[in-house]
């Protein structure tokens, strides 16, 4: 197994968990040398669930704020080990978001005295499935292990603050028509002529950009697939049209819904997959004094991340890492040196203020 030196250079930190294949599914072994390196710490509690490993202190104070990243990264795409350039880390996870973990394993190792009690959660399945997700897991069989009064995901951000994150709703909209022999093509209904009006509403439509807590979000309605047809001689009797829908978090997953029936009335139309956004919870005390220290206008989240699922526990959270979130998942995926540095400066000014 290998030794994890969490007190040591953080930048060097990052190279060796890189190092460690943790495609998902495969975490095992940078599960066990995280648990390895953290029970070396007297004034860390740490659990474990799966591949998921929860350290925290207990120090009585009477706020606790929660550090997560995930351990996982996609497929490796012949970029591992971890090549150094200067002051460029080059390699799968480097952005995403190893070094965002090694921060936080670097924190909890150096940091006995917090002025908060800090809960750390490193966890396994992120890059898959939602079912799979080791964070939800955590949420269905030890929310107690993620109590807080503000969360931080570690997730790249370019140093700034992204609050909160969108929901975001995948549909399916079946189109019927009348299969016949092309030849005889005015004896059928072309299904996927037909869908030309749902593709008619897609271009119609202008997404809000409403204002949640100060942050402006973009929503989104786009088709991403349509399938249709069964032989090149044959009029096609049905055709779906996929459409992802991302939305600000002042609406909830059941006024998302409402919103999308509402728009594409008349057609059928089934919800495939949907999970809540976060609203940036930035009016939180411990929040502010973050959002200060960072020094740099916060951004909504344009995306969704895990923070929605600690404000399923009413938790609220920002993202907040080292790193072009851009950069994550690309063959070239890399992070700056400077960038590291400076995130782990400002949570560690922010935690011993």
């Amino acid at each position: 197994m290998t030794s994890l030196d969490l007190t040591g250079d953080v930048v060097d930190l990052t190279r060796t968990i890189c190092d460690i294949p943790s495609v998902s599914g495969d975490e095992k072994a940078l599960a066990d040398a995280v648990e390895s390196a953290l029970r070396a710490y007297p004034h860390l509690e740490v659990l474990r669930d799966g591949d998921a490993v929860v350290a925290r202190t207990s120090l009585g104070r009477p706020t606790r704020v929660v550090i997560a990243g995930h351990l996982d990264t996609v497929p490796i795409a012949d970029n591992l080990p971890v090549v150094v350039d200067g002051d460029v880390l080059r390699g799968r996870g480097t952005v995403d978001m190893k070094a965002g973990v090694a921060m936080a394993l670097h924190l909890a190792a150096t940091l006995t005295e917090p002025r908060y009690d800090v809960t750390y959660v490193f966890y396994d399945h992120e890059e898959v499935a939602a079912r799979l997700n080791g964070l939800g897991r955590l949420v269905r069989n030890h929310p107690d292990w993620l109590v807080g009064d503000f969360a931080i995901l570690g997730e790249p951000s370019d140093g700034t603050v992204e609050g909160g994150c969108q929901g975001t709703m995948r549909v399916k909209i079946t189109v019927p028509g009348v299969a016949a022999h092309s030849a005889r093509s005015w004896k059928g209904s072309n299904a996927i002529h037909s869908a030309g009006a749902v593709l008619d509403v897609l271009r119609a439509y202008v997404p809000r950009q409403p204002i949640v807590d100060g942050l402006q979000y973009h929503e989104g309605l786009n088709a991403v697939k349509i399938e249709g047809g069964i032989a090149g001689n044959v009029i096609p009797d049905l055709c779906t049209v996929h459409i992802n829908h991302r939305f600000a978090p002042d609406r909830d997953v059941a006024e998302a819904e409402a919103h999308l029936r509402a728009v594409f009335a008349g057609f059928e139309l089934e919800v495939t997959d949907a999970a809540p956004g976060s609203r940036p919870g930035l009016d939180r005390p411990a929040a502010k004094e973050f959002v200060e220290l960072v020094g740099r206008t916060p951004q909504a989240k344009l995306g969704w991340t895990d923070v929605s699922r600690f404000a399923g526990l009413g938790v609220p959270a920002v993202n907040f890492g080292p790193g072009d979130p851009l950069q994550a998942h690309t063959d070239g995926e890399h992070v700056l040196v400077p960038e590291i540095r400076q995130a782990l400066h400002v949570l560690t000014t922010w935690l011993k203020a």
